[in-house]
């Protein structure tokens, strides 16, 4: 008997699937990647699920990329958005579907979830818990065992496959029943509960939304609004500035072709600057003066801003720094 056991990376997910693992069931965990994760350095990330996986449930972590597909959710999504631009329950269907496809080729019976009534004030209250198994397709084939105590039998508990008694009743944002449940499973080095999906992060959305109103969402798009200060000069145009060295670094790698870099002189500390979309000297210009203000400027009034279009070659400006107004009505 085997179920597949989606994993997040935090603690509710690993103790379901360790529920039904100590019931004698083989447990496959699966972990989808969507566009909005975290980066690895700002979160626990895949790196943190692998290890959490390995260590409490003896298996290796499964990823499956959910990629631009998962992109469409965020345009329209039919049950809508939660605080920012989070479509928890579409989000949440767009899984199950996904995993409902591997039960056949991986011989599983059911689906497992660290999901629990209450948590959450959008997915996961009785009516939304009802929607997403009925729309993903997975009436009494999706059990969640943290909470299956307070829901309606699953097909696995009706067949015997899993005993009732041994799932749990928990409700609410409550924590200490699950840390409990750890200690007794003995699962430690989980991370503390923090939302890893960035659609929840309002200025992270307010990015996304100025992309989608730009017509500018893909994959490699939404993959720089993770990184820097974001600029938009134009309905075609917008820059990033690296914060530190290791965005700096970041920035030259993404830049693809049509995009252009801009930099100080090797004489002068500060960021670089990815320009993507349709530069025109006007904008080159100002893209070099915001370069400036993030420079280390000591005593100077201005800087040697290194600007080129990926391939060609590096031309210079000296440009004194953008004000603070100018630059806050550009900001996202």
């Amino acid at each position: 008997m085997r179920a597949i056991t989606l994993i997040s990376g935090g603690l509710d997910s690993i103790l379901a699937a360790r529920i039904i693992q100590e019931q004698g069931i083989d447990v496959w965990p699966l972990n989808f990647k969507i566009p909005f994760c975290q980066r690895k350095n700002q979160s626990p990330g895949i790196a943190g699920a692998e290890a959490l996986t390995k260590n409490s449930l003896g298996k290796d972590l499964k990823t499956v990329d959910l990629g631009v597909g998962f992109l469409e959710l965020v345009l329209k999504p039919k049950y809508g958005f939660g605080a920012n631009m989070n479509p928890c329950i579409d989000c949440r269907i767009f899984m199950l579907k996904r995993a409902k496809e591997l039960l056949e080729p991986l011989g599983a019976q059911f689906i497992v979830t660290g999901e629990v009534l209450g948590q959450r004030p959008m997915s996961q209250h009785r009516k939304a818990l009802e929607i997403i198994e009925k729309e993903s397709g997975l009436e009494g084939l999706l059990l969640r065992p943290l909470c299956a105590g307070l829901l309606p039998e699953t097909l696995p508990e009706k067949q015997g496959w899993v005993k009732r008694q041994r799932l749990f009743k928990f409700s609410g944002r409550e924590r200490r029943p699950q840390i409990k449940l750890a200690k007794e499973f003995h699962i430690a080095n989980y991370p503390n509960p923090a939302g890893g999906c960035l659609l929840t992060d309002p200025r992270f959305s307010n990015r996304l939304k100025d992309l989608i109103n730009c017509r500018a969402l893909n994959i490699e798009n939404v993959g720089l609004l993770k990184i820097g200060r974001h600029f938009r000069l134009s309905k075609q145009s917008k820059l990033i500035v690296g914060r530190n060295e290791g965005e700096n670094q970041e920035l030259e790698r993404l830049a693809g072709s049509g995009d252009y870099l801009f930099m100080p002189g090797k004489e002068l500390a500060g960021p670089t600057c990815l320009g993507r979309g349709e530069f025109s000297p006007e904008l080159i210009r100002l893209s070099s003066a915001i370069a400036c203000r993030y420079c280390d400027l000591n005593t100077t009034q201005g800087a040697r801003i290194i600007y080129h279009k990926k391939g060609d070659s590096p031309l210079a400006l000296e440009v004194s720094p953008l004000g603070e107004p100018a630059l806050k009505a550009l900001r996202l």
